[in-house]
């Protein structure tokens, strides 16, 4: 099971992110765009995810990944089961996520 120190690690150093502290929820955001959101009571993420391949990584991983509540369908975001995951994988997540909201060119200096 991977931990809110191990997601810390896997943001640190990435350009333009930072975290915040959201009605006990923390988050992290480049700008204002949040693309990583702990859960209040550290068992489960949300991460922005491609809103066309979510279905399908829900069907092929129930156990891993799950829906975002209803309100938040419409936007490309995926919500994942900490315990499910390992540091590798939560690595692999936030980078892809994070590559998703920043400028390409930032996103390229950093998958160089």
């Amino acid at each position: 099971m991977v931990e809110l120190s191990d997601i810390r690690a896997a943001t640190e150093g990435l350009p333009r992110s930072y975290e915040v502290l959201v009605r006990d929820s923390i988050k992290y955001r480049v700008g204002q765009i949040v693309y990583l959101a702990v859960s209040p009571d550290e068992k489960t993420m949300g991460i922005a995810f491609p809103k066309e391949e979510r279905d399908a990584a829900i069907a092929a991983e129930p156990d891993k990944f799950f829906r975002p509540r209803p309100s938040d369908e419409r936007f490309r975001w995926i919500q994942v089961h900490l315990d499910a995951i390992d540091a590798d994988e939560l690595r692999e997540l936030v980078l892809d996520a994070w590559g998703m909201v920043v400028p390409k060119k930032v996103r390229a200096e950093v998958f160089r």
